[in-house]
């Protein structure tokens, strides 16, 4: 009897286990499945690349080695201007005005800048227009001696200016860099004398380089930079991260006046290409063709019936002049200069100048539907009016 009992009671509970497992098998089938693995993410192949590099914690050391060369300018200009003492009322302008002469009365405008000692016998670098048109230069050392200066030379094209620093002794020379191979994000910082402050140093990173078509000047090929640099920074020095100058401090892109991190310097190869002309013959020598060109668009190319919306489009040749000698024409499309091809009007004024004077140029492009390949000599382009003095 109990053995009955006890096969009743175990029947009834494998009945009642079979039941839950058809139940849960029904309600949650992925419950017998054997578990997934986590879908794998792609690690990186070359982690040890990855790890940040932190910069230094100070740059004091790059600070001391260039911030000597750095100096202060000031400059002064005498403007006259009329002074009419006559009437503004037209009935007594009429009766009176012949009687009271017209007065001159001169005006004296002051500015600030900066320069930069590139050579201990006194050499230094500045912005043209820091010193355009001044009747008087002042230049204030780091330590906070003033000396007299001199006027070597200025090239308003470049807007770089050369001027030399009567002393008897050595002066602190900043060391060069290179302004070819910069990279954007590269450390810079800025040395200068913004709003007369005195000297003052921002740092920041390469934003941008190969900077043109901005209206500073003539060439340009600027660096960018979001170290701030305010007005009196012009023509200060813009160094790497090892104290060395790497470009002069120019302008700014500013609505207000101060800085809005977008900065302009130009590059240390080309100023100093220009100084060293400026030293040799105290005016910046560039290969010249005495043309005009645009850039062709497309809305260009097809109100010409151009091939393609490629090349710069000659406008405009001076007569008698080096083009216009070897039979360059308006309305010509200039694609290659050489065996370089100009992306754009001011690359191929560039890469004309790039050339001294009475050097062979082949000039292709098209003439309508037809190829051309034209030789031509380069003259010396034409001083600047804003480069005279």
């Amino acid at each position: 009897m109990q053995m009955r009992k006890f096969f009743s009671l175990l029947l009834t509970t494998l009945t009642a286990g079979l039941a839950g497992a058809l139940v849960v098998i029904f309600l949650a089938p992925d419950i017998l499945q054997s578990p997934q693995e986590s879908p794998s993410l792609n690690a990186p192949t070359n982690s040890i690349d990855l790890v940040q590099k932190s910069g230094p914690v100070s740059y004091a050391e790059a600070v001391k080695k260039a911030a000597p060369s750095v100096v202060n300018v000031f400059t002064a200009k005498i403007t006259t201007e009329s002074q009419s003492m006559r009437f503004k009322d037209p009935l007594l302008q009429h009766l009176f005005g012949n009687m009271l002469p017209e007065q001159t009365r001169q005006r004296l405008d002051t500015s600030l800048g900066s320069g930069v000692i590139v050579t201990p016998d006194g050499y230094m670098l500045t912005n043209h227009h820091v010193i355009d048109g001044a009747d008087e230069i002042k230049v204030v050392l780091a330590d906070g001696q003033s000396v007299n200066v001199n006027l070597v030379g200025s090239d308003a094209d470049s807007d770089v200016a050369l001027m030399k620093i009567e002393s008897d002794h050595r002066l602190p020379a900043i060391p060069f860099g290179q302004s070819v191979g910069l990279e954007v994000g590269d450390v810079v910082l800025a040395i200068g004398n913004p709003f007369g402050v005195g000297q003052t140093v921002t740092q920041g990173i390469i934003s941008a380089t190969g900077r043109s078509h901005l209206g500073i000047s003539a060439f340009e090929n600027f660096i960018q930079t979001d170290a701030a640099i305010n007005p009196g920074n012009s023509g200060g020095a813009l160094i790497n991260a090892h104290g060395e100058l790497i470009g002069i401090n120019t302008a700014i892109f500013s609505q207000s006046g101060g800085s809005l991190g977008i900065g302009f310097a130009i590059p240390i190869d080309l100023a100093e290409g220009v100084m060293q002309q400026l030293i040799t013959t105290g005016h910046v020598v560039r290969g010249w063709l005495g043309i005009q060109g645009q850039n062709v668009t497309e809305r260009l190319a097809e109100a010409f019936g151009l091939r393609s919306a490629e090349g710069i489009l000659v406008t405009g040749v001076l007569e008698n002049g080096p083009a216009s000698q070897a039979g360059i024409r308006p309305g010509d499309v200039i694609t290659m200069i050489n065996d370089d091809q100009p992306r754009n009007s001011q690359e191929l004024m560039q890469l004309i100048a790039s050339h001294p004077p009475g050097t062979k140029l082949t000039v292709g492009g098209w003439r309508g539907s037809d190829s051309i390949s034209i030789d031509v000599t380069s003259g010396e382009r034409p001083v600047s009016e804003r480069s005279k003095r």
